[in-house]
């Protein structure tokens, strides 16, 4: 399962990670979000060692989704060296995340 981001980990765990960070935006009652979750978890399973896997409840952690912009949900930032280089905004087949995470991934 992805790891919970909040305002208080976000530092630790995106901003400082020596790894690519892809984050999730989501909140509970959004109906896209629960169609992405199962592919967020699969990129847990098969990234964890390359990449961290991590998501943010948008109702939860409104300061995270505002400052980074975050206006619709489901959205999946990727930070490198704690900046955000890749921002999709939907829905999306695993694959259009592995292809981001492999051009950022070691």
């Amino acid at each position: 399962m992805a790891t919970e981001i909040t305002k208080s980990n976000f530092e630790s765990i995106v901003m400082q990670s020596d790894k690519p960070v892809l984050v999730d935006f989501w909140a509970a009652w959004c109906g896209p979000c629960r169609m992405l979750a199962p592919t967020i978890d699969k990129l847990y399973e098969d990234y964890s060692d390359k990449a961290v896997i991590g998501k943010v409840n948008v109702d939860e952690e409104n300061e995270l989704a505002a400052r980074f912009g975050v206006r619709s949900i489901p959205t999946v930032v990727l930070f490198k060296n704690g900046k955000a280089v890749e921002q999709v905004v939907g829905v999306r087949p695993y694959e259009s995340f592995t292809q981001i995470l492999d051009k950022y991934a070691k």
